[in-house]
């Protein structure tokens, strides 16, 4: 599981993501500050069903994620930074410069359930098929 954070400059909203490795797919996300009290809440909906957390040196991972259970290095971030340019890439609220005003955390966290619906999980295959079914 790769964790890793990204933030809207504009208000300090910063957005935690937890990627899994092998299908490189988004399994969970928080959004709040950039404390360990706002990724502990990651953390504990993801800390059941992962074996092992690869993140970069932030200190905040060492204080929440046990030592067993966790490998730090800049090596293993790539699969989240290629992620979330994919996420950047398909919503515009999470650009540097964006015409798009709502940065509230309702709207972020809906934002970002669709776009991972769409993108990540092929969500949108099943209402593709019946569309294109009227061609047939």
């Amino acid at each position: 599981m790769r964790c890793g954070i990204f933030y809207l400059k504009k208000g300090k909203i910063w957005i935690w993501r937890a990627v899994d490795c092998a299908t490189k797919r988004t399994v969970g996300w928080i959004i709040g500050s950039r404390s360990a009290k706002t990724f502990r809440k990651l953390y504990d909906k993801l800390k059941g069903t992962v074996r092992m957390f690869y993140t970069d040196d932030w200190e905040v991972y060492r204080k929440v994620i046990p030592p067993d259970k966790l490998t730090q290095g800049k090596k293993f971030t790539t699969t989240i930074e290629q992620n979330n340019s994919n996420v950047r890439h398909y919503l515009a609220r999470m650009t540097r410069r964006t015409k798009v005003v709502s940065k509230s955390k309702e709207m972020l966290n809906a934002s970002l359930g669709i776009c991972c619906a769409l993108n990540e999980y092929d969500w949108h295959k099943h209402f593709q098929q019946i569309f294109l079914s009227i061609f047939d």
